[in-house]
C-alpha cells in the first residue's frame, strides 16, 4: 500500500513537470519580440518536455496504461493552479467543478486498482 502511494505520488511530480513545460511555452510566446528570453522559456519547455518523456516511461512500466494515463488527467489541476500563481488568472466556480470531477475520478480510477491489488492477492 505504502508503495502504491509513493509511485501515485511520483506519478503526479512527473504530471507537475508536464504542466511547467506549458509555462515555459506561454512565457516564451509572450517574449516573441525578444529573442533571447524567446530562446531562453523555449529551451526550458524543451528541456522539460525531454526530462517528463524519460520519467513518463519508467511510470508507465509501473502502472497499468489505462492507471497511467487517468493520473495524467491531473494536469487539470496543476495547469489551473499555475495559472493563478504565475499569471493571476481568476478562477471560476465551473473551472473548480471541473477540476472536482477530474479529482474524484481520478481517485476511482486509483481506489479501484488498489482494490483489485487487494483481491489477486487473496
Amino acid at each position: 500500500m505504502k508503495t502504491k502511494i509513493k509511485n501515485i505520488i511520483l506519478l503526479q511530480g512527473v504530471v507537475v513537470i508536464y504542466t511547467l513545460s506549458g509555462i515555459m511555452s506561454k512565457n516564451a510566446s509572450a517574449n516573441g519580440g525578444y529573442p533571447v528570453k524567446f530562446l531562453m522559456f523555449f529551451a526550458l519547455e524543451f528541456l522539460l518536455l525531454a526530462v517528463y518523456a524519460v520519467l513518463w516511461q519508467q511510470m508507465i512500466k509501473r502502472f497499468e496504461l489505462s492507471v497511467a494515463y487517468a493520473n495524467r488527467s491531473m494536469a487539470v489541476l496543476w495547469s489551473m493552479l499555475w495559472a493563478v500563481l504565475f499569471f493571476q488568472d481568476e478562477i471560476t466556480v465551473k473551472n473548480i467543478a471541473g477540476v472536482l470531477l477530474v479529482t474524484a475520478g481520478t481517485v476511482i480510477i486509483n481506489t479501484d486498482v488498489q482494490s483489485e491489488e487487494g483481491e489477486d492477492r487473496q
